[in-house]
């Protein structure tokens, strides 16, 4: 099949549904030979202790690893990275599919960490503020001064509020160009 893009990046902050599209881009992507990764596990692998570490809490060190390795795979072809940066790593890549996450409604972000990993609202509300502002601080540090999601770096910009699991795989999938033979997804 002749897709668009020899790859796609998902970027975006807390709970804006990058997992889950990740997820829900596989059962479509690995028949053909897609391959799909996440550097926020790797992170998590390199930080053991913490679910969902600061980007502070590693070193510049290994952020660049994080970016050579994200590198190294779109130059292989046919893969689904998913990391906050992934997409601006990417961002001089044509043949990469780059998608932003955004989620306009901050009581849904604070839901689904809340039922994700199981914590209070305010426990919620702090973890995402906490982490997207280090975040930010740290990659400004190490990258300079960027706006890492600003929809210029992304072909799709996709707001998880107003658009469900399903229909944000399905708006990936179109502006990759997939054509399902059983029309469905």
């Amino acid at each position: 099949m002749e897709l668009n893009f020899k790859n796609i990046t998902i970027s975006g902050g807390v709970a804006t549904g990058k997992d889950t599209l990740l997820k829900n881009l596989k059962p479509f992507l690995m028949p053909l030979g897609w391959k799909f990764a996440s550097g926020g596990i790797i992170l998590r692998d390199y930080l053991k202790e913490y679910k969902h570490p600061l980007a502070s809490l590693g070193d510049e060190k290994i952020h660049r690893l994080i970016d050579e390795r994200t590198i190294k795979l779109l130059k292989e072809g046919h893969y689904v990275i998913n990391s906050w940066l992934s997409g601006f790593m990417a961002r001089n890549f044509d043949d990469t599919l780059r998608v932003l996450l955004i989620c306009s409604n901050p009581a849904l972000k604070v839901d689904r960490v809340v039922n994700r990993d199981k914590v209070t609202i305010e426990e919620a509300k702090k973890m995402i503020k906490e982490r997207e502002e280090d975040n930010l601080k740290t990659w400004k540090k190490i990258y300079g001064d960027f706006d890492f999601f600003d929809p210029k770096y992304y072909h799709l910009v996709i707001d998880t509020y107003s658009s469900g699991p399903l229909e944000t795989v399905g708006k990936v999938l179109d502006r990759l160009g997939f054509k399902n033979k059983n029309n469905t997804i």
